[in-house]
Formats: structure tokens, sequence, C-alpha cells
């Protein structure tokens, strides 16, 4: 079963629909938005119109931060933008880590905001990839994935970039997203959250 499907909560319900508002295509302005973050947008650009169907490695830093998650904290995290707060920038799945595009800075910002956090033990590590990192994106258009039939090994998006200035989430919003999504895990977060005003 996929696992971006199947929850049954109201915030399952809720992620579901908004989920399925998002294409996961790319758009030519969203396009125009990745090859930005390139030195050399045109030659990226020229790439993607010769094999559209491949992912592509995009500097960090410029036009987008990432931060990379576990899969199932990745999906609680995702949920709580999309429930509780203002959404989300673009997403994508690469070998079964969630890769969030964030507000440039961010992943300089949430580790040190995180470190100040007394429930951020419960938080999964996670890879934050800012200026002079580079990650790879999945390709502008889905193809199948034959070697892997069990999905595991897709790279896809999840939230695919769509307008030339999409709205990314700085690190401030993905702090409380994390506290929200540790706050909603099963009891095996509950004991890093005591004693933790508020979180009762």
């Amino acid at each position: 079963m996929d696992e971006w499907q199947g929850s049954t909560s109201v915030i399952g319900i809720v992620t579901e629909a908004r989920r399925r508002q998002h294409t996961a295509c790319v758009t030519p302005e969203g396009a125009a938005w990745l090859a930005s973050a390139s030195a050399f947008p045109r030659s990226v650009e020229a790439l993607w119109s010769a094999r559209p169907g491949a992912p592509s490695v995009l500097p960090c830093g410029k036009t987008f931060d990432v931060v990379n998650l576990t899969a199932l904290f990745g999906r609680r995290v995702l949920e709580q933008l999309w429930a509780s707060g203002p959404g989300s920038g673009p997403v994508a799945v690469h070998r079964g880590r969630v890769l969030l595009l964030v507000a440039p800075g961010t992943a300089q910002r949430l580790p040190a905001l995180l470190g100040w956090e007394e429930w951020a033990s419960a938080v999964p590590p996670m890879l934050c990839h800012g200026s002079g990192d580079a990650v790879t994106v999945p390709a502008l258009h889905e193809e199948p994935d034959e070697g892997c039939p069990d999905g595991t090994g897709i790279s896809r998006w999840v939230v695919a970039p769509d307008t030339r200035h999409p709205w990314l989430p700085g690190a401030d919003v993905l702090l409380w997203a994390c506290l929200r999504a540790v706050r909603a895990a099963p009891a095996t977060a509950a004991a890093a959250l005591a004693g933790v005003p508020g979180s009762a």
C-alpha cells in the first residue's frame, strides 16, 4: 500500500484532500523555479528537455534548502504542515526519504532551534542541506520504476513545484510542525515530552 494513503484519522482525511489538490508533475513555471537554483539554469533546462524522465542534482542554499526526513516522521511533519499550518512548499520522496524544500537559511537555523527544545530528542535524526550542498530531485514527469515493483525505490514529487514563486516554510514553521508531529506520535514519544510546558 502506498505510504501516503490510508489514514482514517481526521488529519489523514484533510491531508489526503489537500494532497490531491497538488500536481505530481512539475509545471513549466515550477521547472523554471527549480532551474534557477543552478548557476547555469539554461543548461539544466536543456538537460530536462532531452531527458524529462531523469532525476537531477541541484544545489541548495540559493533558491531553497532541503530538510531530509525519515519516511514516517516526514509524513507526520507534512500532515501537520497541511492540517495545522499554511501548508508546504514542494515535497519529494527519494530513496525512502522525504525531502521538504524549504526557505534558504532553514538548514542552518532549524538544527539550532531544535537544540534549544527539551523535546528535540524525540525527533528522529534529520539531514539539513543548505549552502554548499546538493540534492537529487525527482524527474519533471513521473515514470514507473520498473526495477522496484514494490515502490521502495521510487523518486517522485508528492507536491511538485507549480509556480515561479512557491511559498517555502522556514525554520520556525518547521519547528512547530516537528513538535506537533512528535505530540501526534504513538506513546514512545510521550516520555520525551513529559514535563514540557504545554505538552499535556
